[in-house]
C-alpha cells in the first residue's frame, strides 16, 4: 500500500496560491503582488453645489484604492479579514488560511 505524503506542495506554494486565488478572486488583484496596495479604478463624480441663488455642477475626479496590507500586524490583518469593509469582498477564510496569507506576505516582502 502506498501512503500519500502529508503535503505535496510547500507552505510558500500553498500560501502563494491562496493569495492569488482565494475563492476565485485573488488578493493581488486589489492589494498588489506584495500587498503594497493598488489603484482599482478611476471615476468621476458629479455634485450640485448651491452658489448663492443658483446651483453649480462640480465634476470631481476620484480614485478607488485598495490599502496596503504588507505592513499590518497579524492582529490587524486578522481583524481586517473578519470585519465588513466597504468594497472588500467577504471570503469566510479559516484561521489556517488567514495564517497562510499572512505568512505569504511576510515571506514575499523579505525579498524587497
Amino acid at each position: 500500500m502506498v501512503l500519500a505524503q502529508s503535503s505535496f506542495i510547500t507552505q510558500m506554494e500553498y500560501s502563494s496560491l491562496l493569495y492569488k486565488n482565494p475563492r476565485g478572486i485573488g488578493c493581488n488583484k486589489c492589494h498588489g503582488d506584495k500587498g503594497e496596495g493598488k489603484l482599482i479604478a478611476k471615476y468621476k463624480e458629479t455634485k450640485k453645489v448651491k452658489d448663492g441663488e443658483k446651483y453649480i455642477v462640480i465634476k470631481l475626479k476620484k480614485e478607488l484604492r485598495a490599502p496596503a496590507i504588507d505592513k499590518l500586524s497579524y492582529a490587524e490583518f486578522y481583524k481586517a479579514l473578519n470585519t465588513n469593509i466597504q468594497g472588500m469582498p467577504k471570503y469566510y477564510l479559516t484561521e489556517k488560511e488567514i495564517k497562510a496569507l499572512f505568512f505569504y506576505l511576510q515571506q514575499i516582502n523579505m525579498e524587497k
